[in-house]
């Protein structure tokens, strides 16, 4: 059984205040298109579906426009909200679309959707999680008694992946949309600090495949099968080095799962511009490129450029950002720096040093530990 594993479409995002409805019309009719020629059985849809948990009616035309594309070619779709989904209105009109083929997760109530289906490999069994925190599973779970009240993303997500149990014959696909240890994220993405809300990929070992949304880079946790397929527009400069893709997830027999990226090309990319003023508005420089890419333009001039921003755009008419790196700015940045290090306890420097490092936070036991060890140097040095 083939599928298509696609997330965080943030129907509606707008960049900079640039509207990239258009891009993303481009690019779902790009995976529609994807989806027919691979022949998938199905497309996954990881979370985060609109930008916003009320999204405008503009981006609600384009994912019904999208759905209905994908329904028409005979595809199965499932779909589960992310966290910058409003839970209840992705679940609206669920039971109905369903006769379409068309599975969205339902608002979290202690139980996780299972979808069951067959092939020539034998059952498969897809389940919808969509995006929890801990306090989503202790009040769906509050009238259990006995079941403990999870304080931690860690301890809310593998208790409500620990209630499913799947069949150990059958072969099994898992949706989610966390973060889970050791991700490398994106500046476009929501950050929660000190990594509160990472959850440890041991979590998901009983499922064939783990279709995840949330982070913005395509990548694999621990195992292949574990995998972030990562957005298919870029929606900040931190990504615009990367390829966008949809991944091709088909399983056969039990445990054998095969992977396949396929790449995207948007309709305007989102890149980089380096160099003075004169060299990056000399034809030479822009005339064999897509001048109508969305651009962040640094200019290297040791002063400022009048009305470098209008002046620029004439040339580059979705230039998104104009920055500066010279003398000027270069000392001003390490002015800031050293004015936010001064600010911090040798605690606080040294927690980010050990995450910066190990790419996960101290735990509160070892932060406690080294924060005693701090205490009695200090407390050894007045004594000296």
């Amino acid at each position: 059984m083939k599928f298509l594993h696609i997330s965080d479409l943030h129907i509606g995002k707008r960049v900079n205040e640039f509207s990239l409805i258009e891009d993303q019309k481009y690019i779902l009719n790009q995976i529609l298109n994807i989806a027919r020629l691979t022949q998938a059985d199905g497309v996954i849809i990881a979370g985060d579906i609109y930008d916003k948990p009320i999204p405008s009616a503009e981006a609600v035309q384009l994912f019904d426009w999208f759905l209905t594309g994908l329904a028409d070619q005979g595809k199965k779709i499932f779909a589960i909200s992310g966290n910058h989904d409003c839970a209840e209105r992705i679940a609206f009109g669920a039971h109905l679309m369903q006769k379409r083929g068309v599975y969205l997760s339902p608002v979290y109530d202690g139980c996780i959707s299972k979808i069951s289906m067959a092939d020539a490999y034998g059952e498969l069994d897809m389940y919808l999680l969509p995006f929890i925190k801990p306090a989503t599973v202790r009040h769906a779970l509050e009238t259990e008694p006995g079941t403990p009240a999870p304080e931690s993303y860690q301890d809310a997500v593998k208790l409500a992946v620990g209630r499913i149990q799947p069949d150990e014959v059958k072969r099994s696909i898992l949706v989610a949309h966390q973060f889970v240890t050791g991700a490398g994220r994106c500046e476009s993405e929501e950050v929660l600090v000190g990594g509160l809300d990472n959850v440890d990929a041991s979590i998901f070992d009983p499922f064939d495949y783990v279709a995840l949304g949330h982070i913005h880079s395509p990548q694999s946790i621990l195992r292949e099968t574990v995998r972030y397929c990562g957005t298919p527009l870029k929606y900040s400069f931190s990504e615009a080095a990367q390829q966008k893709s949809v991944t091709v997830v088909e399983l056969k027999d039990k445990g054998q799962v095969q992977l396949q990226t396929i790449p995207l090309t948007p309709l305007r990319d989102l890149r980089k511009i380096r160099g003075s003023y004169l060299e990056v508005t000399a034809r030479s420089y822009y005339e064999h490129t897509n001048t109508n890419d969305y651009v962040q333009v640094t200019l290297t001039d040791e002063d400022d450029i009048p009305d470098g921003l209008q002046k620029l755009r004439v040339i580059y008419p979705n230039l998104m950002q104009l920055v500066y790196d010279n003398s000027r700015t270069r000392q001003n940045q390490v002015v800031d720096t050293a004015a936010e290090v001064e600010k911090k306890s040798e605690l606080e420097l040294f927690e980010e040093f050990y995450e910066l490092q190990n790419n996960q936070p101290m735990s509160p036991r070892q932060s406690a530990f080294l924060g005693q060890l701090i205490e009695d140097i200090r407390t050894n040095e007045s004594r000296a």
